[in-house]
């Protein structure tokens, strides 16, 4: 008999799990299936990560102890939010070798058809990628065309000026960097460049880029 686990979510506290439990427990009884496990998540959104939902990251757990053969859920919504959320949780499932149910799209990854079912969502997954990626790199060539710089501001001359100042008398990069106000990082760097400088000789010290 195979062994499953059932996984349950609602996103506010006015909302019970209970029907969607009921529901697969109906599902396993015609199936034959015995239920060894249920996780909920109560009044906890879909969008949340595995740390913000214990009921799933119990599961997940489960999965890579292979406690149950297979996980269900009544909708794929109920795992997750985004396409590829759900194929990384189902990859995670594939790895250990538990399949899964979906009560509303009938999708079961332990028939020819759900596996290939589950191949057609990688192959979705990736594509919605690499939309992302594509409007990420179009949004930010855009920006660059109209002038804008991206990238971190560059460092107020004279905060840095007021650093060396500091530095040069002997005060701590902490007390530095709050003084001139700018980053600890900043103030090393400046700290840096100030030595390398003075190893020098005078006629090369201006080759040294400022920061």
């Amino acid at each position: 008999m195979k062994r499953v686990a059932l996984y349950a979510r609602v996103s506010t506290d006015f909302q019970t799990v209970e029907n969607q439990l009921q529901e697969l427990h109906r599902i396993a009884n015609r199936m034959e299936w015995e239920v060894v496990a249920e996780f909920t998540d109560q009044g906890i959104s879909g969008s949340k990560g595995r740390d913000q939902r214990p009921g799933f990251d119990r599961l997940l757990k489960g999965v890579a102890r292979h406690e149950f053969d297979l996980v269900a859920a009544w909708a794929v919504d109920r795992l997750g939010r985004s396409l590829r959320d759900l194929v990384l949780f189902m990859d995670d499932l594939r790895e250990q070798r538990v399949d899964l149910f979906l009560a509303q799209q009938g999708l079961d990854t332990s028939t020819a058809s759900g596996k290939a079912m589950f191949g057609m969502l990688s192959v979705f997954s990736d594509f919605e990628r690499s939309l992302i990626t594509a409007r990420v790199k179009s949004g930010l060539q855009r920006v660059r065309s109209s002038g804008v710089r991206l990238g971190r501001p560059p460092t107020d001359p004279a905060k840095i000026e007021k650093a060396k100042g500091l530095l040069a008398a002997g005060t701590s990069l902490r007390q530095t960097a709050k003084l001139a106000k700018i980053s600890p990082a900043m103030a090393a760097k400046i700290k840096a460049q100030m030595g390398e400088v003075a190893a020098v000789p005078a006629d090369s010290a201006a080759k040294i880029p400022s920061v």
